[in-house]
């Protein structure tokens, strides 16, 4: 059954990857690809071994933003009534054991969050600010804890 997980409950809320983040990777790939044309018009043109080096490179730039676009797209925090999930993240409300919220301030982009989450058995995961509407998500999570 959608929007309910047996061991977590119903679901509350889904949080996926911020708009921004998914922007500058778009950007990126776009950028780099119009570069790769370029050069490889300009390697096609004038056979120099510089043109071809900056394809490759404008290529290899291409191909690594897409494949990290596509993970990124799987980073999903999904919180529910008894707990919430978060990539191969997952815990129940009573199994935290402390948290910590960092916000630092960055002069050109804004705040940097910080919220870490430790679980009783050791294990963490910290949560930023490139998962669309941090902050409520953060909200919800300290009430339920």
């Amino acid at each position: 059954m959608i929007g309910q997980n047996p061991l977590l409950g119903k679901l509350i809320s889904i949080h996926p990857v911020s708009p921004a983040f998914v922007q500058r990777a778009v950007i990126v790939s776009v950028l780099s690809f119009l570069f790769f044309l370029g050069t490889m018009s300009g390697f096609y043109f004038s056979p120099n071994l510089l043109y071809f080096l900056l394809s490759t490179a404008f290529l290899i730039v291409y191909i690594l933003t897409m494949f990290s676009w596509v993970s990124i797209r799987k980073n999903v925090l999904t919180i529910y009534e008894n707990g919430f999930r978060y990539k191969n993240f997952s815990a129940r409300w009573d199994e935290i054991d402390s948290f910590n919220l960092k916000v630092m301030s960055r002069l050109l982009s804004g705040e940097k969050i910080e919220f870490k989450l430790k679980k009783k058995t050791g294990e963490q995961i910290i949560l930023n600010e490139s998962i669309y509407q941090i902050n409520e998500a953060i909200e919800k999570i300290t009430d339920k804890i």
